[in-house]
């Protein structure tokens, strides 16, 4: 067993099996994801998932590489429920596998688990339980972002979405400026893909015209992109924001 992977005798572990960030068909798994994090997926036969479809489509992928210990269509894929509704009871459910003693993975659709997604009270009820839990190594858009913004790396803060509301968000991005001014830190959040843009025009006229505005795009595709401007400077270059793909964003105050 994984050192730091101890789990109650008899009983399963939670694995956390990052996927890229972008579609798997346009991204060769080899270049995101190292051999033994495709090897442990390949082995798995249970699973906790946000979507099925693009589970089966990543287990595909994963089989092209390391073959899998058994055929996909007898792998079980249980899927998450919504964020209200995954209670306590629920996470349990989820788990059983690993209480009758088989190891499950858990994927979600953000790249590395349980960083903006409902994934975390799994792991905290498989902590309660007594299960092992697993991180792998893979791709996290969070950290991927910060390395390549030049903003920040020792002094940061990720909030997830941000209003929705016009007037809100505004608000919001003042009292992140603020704050990352006294504190000399990034802030990243980000926005469901067709309001990036919406979210990039309230950064570039809304923040002080030195704040620096980080915007990275389809991280781990052959497309992808992070370009790091000032407020001011994203006014005029608005339009370099591609329509409607996953994006995470980062400001830092002057």
């Amino acid at each position: 067993m994984t050192a730091g992977a101890a789990s109650r005798p008899g009983s399963g572990r939670l694995l956390l099996v990052p996927t890229p960030l972008a579609d798997v068909a346009s991204t060769p798994l080899p270049q995101v994801l190292p051999l033994g994090t495709l090897q442990a997926a390949a082995n798995l036969e249970h699973w906790i998932v946000e979507n099925a479809k693009t589970t089966r489509a990543f287990l595909g992928a994963v089989h092209a590489v390391c073959a899998l210990r058994v055929p996909l269509q007898q792998h079980r894929l249980a899927v998450l429920p919504k964020h209200e509704r995954l209670d306590a009871s629920a996470a349990r459910a989820l788990l059983e596998p690993a209480l009758a003693g088989h190891d499950i993975g858990l994927v979600s659709e953000a790249g590395a688990p349980c960083v903006a997604d409902p994934g975390a009270l799994v792991v905290a009820r498989a902590h309660e339980l007594g299960l092992g839990v697993l991180p792998l190594v893979g791709p996290s858009s969070v950290l991927l972002a910060l390395m390549a913004s030049g903003l920040d790396g020792q002094c940061f803060a990720f909030h997830g979405y941000l209003p929705v509301d016009e007037q809100a968000r505004r608000t919001r991005l003042q009292a992140l400026e603020r704050e990352s001014s006294q504190r000399r830190q990034t802030q990243l959040f980000i926005e469901t893909p067709y309001r990036n843009a919406a979210l990039l025009r309230a950064l570039a006229h809304g923040l002080r015209a030195d704040t620096r505005v980080s915007v990275a795009c389809e991280l781990t595709a052959p497309q992808g992109f992070v370009r790091t401007r000032t407020a001011a400077q994203w006014r005029d270059e608005l339009s370099l924001l591609p329509p409607r793909v996953p994006a995470m964003f980062a400001l830092l105050a002057g």
